[in-house]
């Protein structure tokens, strides 16, 4: 269990860090009004990202940043949707590094661990939820302004960074579902001992009130 546990926050780590990467830089897509040789003969090509565009001009990339008021829908969407993931992946991965089998703890803390695996799994899947809209709302709406050309390196660290934290969450939160009837079994063997071993105190009580008589 431990091993599951280790896997997981570490899928989870690595998948955070794609969306935060993902989420500052804007070499999402290329787009072009024309195909691609004649964009490549024009230079005509320009990347766009979350924060803004950049034409290509005189064989160099300019990036203007996006005005707020004028920006369609899928860019603010991509743009909250993004900063809410990598907001939301600071609180999921401080629970999952504090509930790591190698930080000595209480044996209050011991006995909620179970319980910040599942939650810090469960904020990793909202996380990868944010990041697969994002990832996919982005490139449909961009290719209905201009022809989409190809996609970029951020593109695919988002991408990348999702499956991380979706698969990171799942072994997470199904770790934590299958330990936790496991705990409460053990909970109640322990009770149970605890029951039996004051219960012969009653009939030695009476045997010896028996004899007396």
């Amino acid at each position: 269990m431990a091993i599951i546990h280790s896997v997981g926050v570490i899928f989870c780590c690595g998948g955070w860090l794609g969306i935060v990467i993902a989420a500052s830089t804007n070499d999402w897509v290329t787009l072009c009004k024309h195909n691609w040789n004649a964009c490549q003969w024009m230079d005509s090509m320009g990347r766009q990202g979350p924060w803004a565009d950049c034409p290509y001009a005189s064989r160099l990339y300019q990036c203007i940043t996006h005005q707020i008021l004028d920006l369609p829908a899928y860019i603010q969407a991509t743009r909250a949707l993004m900063v809410i993931g990598s907001i939301l992946g600071l609180p999921a991965l401080l629970l999952l590094v504090m509930s790591m089998p190698c930080i000595k703890q209480s044996e209050d803390q011991k006995r909620s661990k179970n319980g910040r695996i599942f939650v810090g799994g469960v904020l990793m899947l909202v996380v990868a939820a944010c990041g697969l809209v994002s990832t996919v709302w982005f490139p449909i709406g961009a290719n209905q302004e201009q022809p989409l050309v190809s996609f970029n390196v951020s593109l695919y660290i988002g991408w990348t960074g999702t499956l991380l934290c979706l698969f990171g969450g799942l072994i997470l939160v199904c770790s934590a579902a299958r330990s936790a009837p496991r705990s409460y079994q053990d909970s109640r063997v322990y009770y149970s001992k605890q029951g039996g071993g004051a219960a012969p105190s009653v009939p030695a009580a009476n045997h010896a009130t028996s004899t007396h008589v």
